[in-house]
């Protein structure tokens, strides 16, 4: 066998260059596959530079699918940046219009609060007058119970039976000297008439009339009896502390209206009754009396007070004062109350106000010992009684 046919091909040993360009600098990628194709087209049946061409082949379908995979994740996240500024987008007007909302909520809260601000001080001003309102009535109730307490006190209420029973016995001894009084008058008068001529009786003229005296237990006065005990029943279960002047303002006791009405349904308006212990319930009693007789007569009534002293008639004032409600203007020589210290003037004052067609109501204090028989021929005689077995210096 010839040598020469073991040795390669010189077109496969050497490369296909020019003797020149072996000097030449490195070839770049694409000549060199330029040159690679060039010799797998010149040799096809070559199994190395097939097996290249399947790797250049899976290498390249590589870096396409790594180009593909990222240009879809490029456009997942150019997706997702155009949602999340889609997003931001529509926060913001969310924002925008819950600012909008909370600026206006708090417009409202201030206004709202403005407001409440307001009623609150009206209301509370309406309070604080209603207070002040309720402060006065307060005051001026607990000033009235501590008045009515002191009236109440002063009423000997819970002696009431006691004094009753006392009161009793000495009206029999009271009644018995009256009559005894009233018999000498009589004699009196019958002596005097026996001395003196008889002389024609002499109608009076109607104009020279003295009005009737008032005679409370005859039948013909029914009806004025009837409501002068009308009168006791209000004064005691209805007082009326604020009424009009000359009615009783002062709490009246059952036993007050025992005494009043005895005075005027059992002795006719003419007898005596036993001090009650003390010149303030003489005063009581004596008022009611008044405000009675002035239901019946007007201003024709006037009320003549006697006592021996000056410190005695000004209880008497103070007194009428308060339970009739009147002034010191009702008091005076032609008003409704005439003060005395001695009965020849309460006598005297009495004959003037009967001619002047008046009704004359004397009122004598218990601090008197005796009573001057010129004041017993008066129609209405008022005569406190002073009681033996206590003191006589009474005070309120």
């Amino acid at each position: 066998m010839n040598p020469d046919e073991f040795q390669t091909p010189k077109s496969a040993t050497e490369p296909l260059i020019e003797p020149e360009e072996q000097n030449s600098p490195i070839k770049s990628l694409e000549d060199l596959d330029i040159e690679e194709q060039d010799s797998l087209e010149e040799s096809p049946e070559d199994p190395e530079i097939k097996f290249l061409t399947e790797l250049e082949d899976q290498i390249s379908t590589v870096e396409e699918l790594e180009e593909s995979q990222e240009d879809s994740q490029a456009g997942l996240a150019a997706q997702r940046v155009a949602d999340l500024q889609r997003q931001e987008q529509t926060l913001r007007q969310e924002i925008a219009t819950l600012q909008a909302s909370y600026k206006m909520l708090s417009e409202q809260i201030a206004e709202t609060q403005t407001a409440m601000g307001r009623v609150v001080q009206e209301a509370l001003a309406q309070l604080e007058q209603r207070k002040q309102t309720l402060q006065v009535a307060v005051e001026q109730l607990e000033r009235r119970q501590e008045r009515i307490r002191t009236e109440m006190r002063t009423t000997f209420a819970g002696a009431s039976q006691d004094l009753a029973i006392r009161v009793q016995g000495f009206k029999d001894y009271l009644t018995g000297s009256l009559q005894d009084l009233a018999a000498a008058a009589e004699q009196l008068e019958l002596v005097k008439a026996k001395e003196e001529p008889p002389k024609p009786a002499v109608k009076p003229s109607k104009s020279a009339e003295t009005p009737p005296s008032p005679q409370f237990t005859e039948q013909r006065f029914q009806s004025t009896t009837k409501h002068i005990q009308r009168l006791i029943d209000q004064y005691r279960t209805k007082p009326d502390y604020y009424g009009p002047p000359w009615q009783l303002r002062r709490t009246f006791e059952p036993v007050h209206a025992e005494r009043v009405s005895n005075w005027f349904l059992t002795q006719g308006g003419r007898g005596a009754l036993r001090t009650m212990g003390s010149r303030l319930q003489n005063i009581l009693i004596s008022s009611a009396i008044i405000s009675v007789l002035y239901t019946l007569y007007s201003d024709r009534l006037r009320a003549l007070v006697l006592a021996n002293t000056p410190e005695r008639l000004g209880d008497w004032r103070r007194g009428l004062q308060d339970c009739l409600g009147i002034t010191r203007s009702d008091f005076g020589p032609e008003r409704g109350v005439v003060l005395f210290e001695t009965a020849d003037a309460v006598a005297l004052k009495a004959e003037r106000l009967i001619k002047a067609n008046q009704m004359p109501l004397i009122i004598i204090d218990d601090s008197e010992d005796t009573i001057s028989l010129s004041l017993l021929q008066f129609p209405l005689l008022l005569a406190f009684a002073p009681d033996p077995r206590t003191a006589r210096d009474y005070e309120f």
